[in-house]
């Protein structure tokens, strides 16, 4: 039991908290953070780096009133172990407990639910403009950003707009030398610049303020000395950079020291307009294998802790990310054109091999997905086979790329799109079930999804030597193979995987195998049901449509996403457009509506998007089409 946490029911109890208590409170948190590890994965080394920095915070401000944003979201947890929610902590991410981002649901300390890196500048400008606006001008708006999500084009378009605020905004730039992955670019080696300036802060604020002593009137000798002091103060302020944007910047400074924090923290919420405040942190600070390898400890799998020995609980199941990875290989290896394009993913996307194997061809953009895209159009253009490997939920965020610079050029880019479906306990902002009908209205893109594990390098083979754009999605979920003679993939071509007379299922995605344990199934219950892997949703097949509709007396669709623009809408459209008639489809995916977060098996028993699922509503179908009585049909 923590003693002091386990007391903290509001964050303004930590204001008359002693710089000793603090410090317990600190390590208190961090304990807690590593009990949660032995009971379920969860993001581990970002929380554990601002424990400190969420303390002074809360010790600081009244976030009843003031505002706060955390940037991206998943260090959210010492914020929501200080705000009322220790009793809860144990069910984070798991169905109906706490969200592993924020989530203004639980707590009036969370404005956004965000998930996304970058928007944090934006929001936070816009609640002081807001509250400007609504008369609130005594308050303060504080976004909280980490080094990996400032390069984000979205940040750069904050704070060019910031600088016409005149009332207290604050930027806090969590710089811990890392994205999920290392960081990369030229803000990055800007930010290394700053760290390791030898004129302190301190130092340098004494400085400026003799500086600021000089007198600025009007007469030439005057004019000089104004000229002095701003070309001594630029010599000595390493933060120029957020200053011509209209910042006042402060640091870097220790983000592990409490004290100091709350002394610069204080200090900033004097000054009105926008300010920049640098703090310095390292990920998994406070445990020293999480510090040691921040990358593997992000969000690792459980593991117990024995002395200082960390005993990990590894999985020996190969993901379809692993397929992916392996095919991506694969072609690299055999084709010199061929490169690959991560967003700070390379950890998530598995593609460390890649990276060693083939440097020069593999390209880490940061956390910069609209750029990702837009520049592997650059390479198309130029003659390469990009492929663009990134998360279904990032990929949202160059909508705008996807379009204009890939699709209506008709660029031979592939997509390459992990966790798409369900992604369990990341919940809303992770689960990828929007791709299906956000890529499938383009022109010239093709998309498709893989039945299981051996139709991944198929279909990556297929893409590299298409001639326009192609998209692949596969989830977060150990990989199944089913034994059959694979099928060579052919633009909007099918794969009959079991024939039957009564029914059909088709089948879009991983999904595949448990429509083939739902026919087994109904077949020992007299229903015979044909099974297809469908392949693509763009293009789709349409003798796939007219044969399923033709020949059996109902169709089902299964997709793990959204039912509104889907695979199951294609099969509507194509029927529609062959003259068919559809009443005696039914189609199987998410529903209109955001899921939340729980396990990936929970979830899809829910939406009945499991063997059950299929079965039942196959049985429902069979009442009513197949002259089978409701008790024959159990």
């Amino acid at each position: 039991m923590s003693k002091l946490l386990s007391t903290i029911q509001s964050p303004m109890q930590l204001h008359g908290m002693s710089p000793n208590e603090l410090n317990q409170l600190a390590d208190e948190i961090r304990e807690t953070l590593c009990s949660l590890m032995s009971i379920r994965a969860a993001h581990f080394a970002s929380n554990l780096g601002v424990v400190e920095l969420c303390l002074a915070l809360h010790s600081t401000f009244d976030f009843r009133r003031d505002r706060l944003i955390w940037d991206t979201g998943h260090q959210i947890y010492p914020h929501k172990l200080v705000t009322g929610r220790y009793d809860e902590f144990q069910t984070i991410r798991t169905r109906g407990g706490l969200m592993g981002y924020p989530n203004p649901a639980e707590s009036e300390y969370d404005l956004f639910v965000t998930g996304h890196a970058g928007s944090s500048v934006s929001t936070v400008v816009g609640l002081r403009s807001g509250d400007d606006l609504m008369g609130v001008k005594d308050n303060h708006c504080v976004a909280v950003i980490g080094d990996g999500a400032f390069p984000s084009g979205i940040v750069f378009e904050a704070l060019n707009n910031a600088n016409t605020l005149k009332s207290k905004m604050l930027v806090i730039l969590n710089d811990n030398e890392m994205s999920i992955c290392p960081r990369v670019g030229g803000l990055a080696s800007y930010l290394d610049r700053l760290r390791s300036n030898p004129l302190y802060t301190g130092l340098k604020q004494e400085i400026v303020s003799l500086l600021n002593k000089v007198p600025v009137l009007g007469d030439p000798t005057e004019r000089m000395l104004a000229q002095i002091k701003e070309g001594v103060k630029a010599g000595l302020h390493g933060g120029m950079l957020f200053e011509e944007f209209g910042l006042k910047y402060f640091g870097p400074i220790d983000g592990h020291n409490i004290q100091l924090l709350k002394k610069y923290l204080k200090m900033v919420s004097e000054i009105n307009g926008p300010v920049l405040l640098h703090v310095i942190t390292r990920k998994g600070h406070g445990f020293e294998p999480a510090a040691s390898d921040p990358v593997y400890f992000h969000t690792p799998p459980i593991f117990e802790r024995r002395g200082d020995e960390v005993i990990i609980k590894k999985s020996t199941s190969k993901a379809y990310t692993h397929h992916a990875r392996d095919a991506i290989f694969d072609q690299l290896k055999h084709n010199p054109r061929v490169t690959v394009i991560t967003a700070a993913m390379c950890q998530g996307n598995a593609l460390e091999p890649v990276r060693e194997a083939f440097p020069d061809r593999f390209f880490d953009v940061g956390i910069c997905e609209s750029h990702a895209v837009a520049f592997a159009a650059g390479q198309a253009k130029a003659g390469l086979r990009p492929i663009v490997d990134i998360y279904s939920t990032f990929l949202q965020r160059s909508y705008d790329q996807v379009f204009q610079e890939v699709s209506l050029q008709n660029l031979p880019v592939t997509f390459m799109m992990d966790r798409a479906g369900l992604t369990g306990p990341d919940g809303p902002t992770h689960h990828g079930t929007f791709d299906i009908g956000y890529m499938r209205i383009f022109p010239n893109l093709a998309v498709m999804a893989p039945g299981d594990a051996n139709d991944i390098g198929a279909m990556l083979d297929f893409s590299i030597n298409h001639s326009g754009p192609c998209a692949i999605r596969y989830p977060k979920e150990n990989a199944v193979e089913i034994p059959r003679q694979l099928q060579p993939v052919e633009l909007g071509k099918s794969e009959l995987i079991r024939d039957g007379k009564d029914g059909t299922i088709l089948a879009y995605g991983i999904q595949l195998s448990e429509c083939l344990a739902a026919a087994e199934m109904l077949q020992a219950e007299g229903l015979e049901v044909r099974v297809v892997n469908a392949r693509f949703s763009k293009p789709i097949d349409q003798e796939m449509v007219r044969h399923a509709i033709s020949e059996t007396n109902f169709v089902v669709t299964v997709e793990e996403g959204m039912l509104h623009g889907g695979f199951g809408t294609a099969v509507i459209e194509a029927a529609n457009d062959l003259g068919l008639d559809t009443r005696r489809v039914r189609r199987i995916g998410i529903p209109d509506k955001y899921v939340e977060h729980g396990e990936r098996g929970e979830l899809l028993h829910d939406l009945k998007l499991n063997r059950d699922g299929i079965i039942q509503t196959c049985r429902e179908l069979a009442v009513r089409f197949c002259n089978v009585t409701a008790h024959q049909a159990t």
